[in-house]
């Protein structure tokens, strides 16, 4: 039998099932095909339940996805119509947005102050909304009454976003008693949030 292993990850979605048809069209009888995102995981699997292939998955905890598609003996029609398989993000795409810094890039540290607050003012324009916000070392200095983004993590919160924020970095700046918005919190949870999202975004 002839198997080989496409790694197409980093591929926007519909590449990956488009390899895969073309892999399969030039004689693979199986295929190990590994993605990084859900809309072309859920391709690939309808493709090769339309076209009379068996899978197996499985799931890595960084988001990566590996399929394996095998013949079953029967005849198999490759016939393709892209329309079939859309790309849309799944409505249960689940993004987190990670705040380390109390500033943006490097250079300027005023400069870095002001853009960051521009870039968390601007996170309620941005589509989908994150699930959480996570806040640790300088970045909990956003959550305070001198924060310029104050108002804009209030008002996410008030849209259902989650935003975490590290009790020890908090203890450390001696912050704890100036929380205005988000929930104290610990590195295990604030790691667990990183493991679940779907996507992980940070501005540095």
């Amino acid at each position: 039998m002839s198997r080989i292993t496409l790694d197409c990850t980093g591929l926007a979605c519909p590449k990956p099932v488009l390899r895969v048809k073309d892999a399969l069209a030039q004689g693979a009888d199986s295929i190990e095909v590994i993605v990084d995102n859900s809309a072309s995981k859920e391709n690939i699997l309808r493709f090769a339940r339309n076209h009379g292939y068996a899978t197996v998955t499985g799931d890595d905890p960084d988001g990566r996805h590996t399929i394996v598609l095998a013949a079953t003996g029967e005849p198999v029609d490759l016939e393709f119509d892209a329309g079939d398989y859309q790309c849309a993000i799944p409505d249960s795409f689940e993004v987190v947005y990670v705040i380390a810094s109390d500033s943006m890039g490097r250079g300027s540290e005023e400069l870095g102050w002001a853009l960051l607050q521009t870039y968390i003012q601007t996170i309620q324009e941005v589509e989908p909304l994150p699930k959480k916000i996570l806040l640790y070392n300088s970045g909990v200095k956003l959550v305070t009454a001198s924060s310029g983004a104050l108002d804009a993590l209030i008002h996410l919160q008030g849209l259902g976003v989650e935003i975490l924020v590290c009790g020890t970095c908090l203890d450390f700046f001696n912050l704890k008693s100036a929380i205005k918005v988000g929930q104290i919190s610990n590195m295990y949870e604030i790691m667990h949030a990183m493991i679940s999202a779907d996507k992980v975004v940070s501005p540095y």
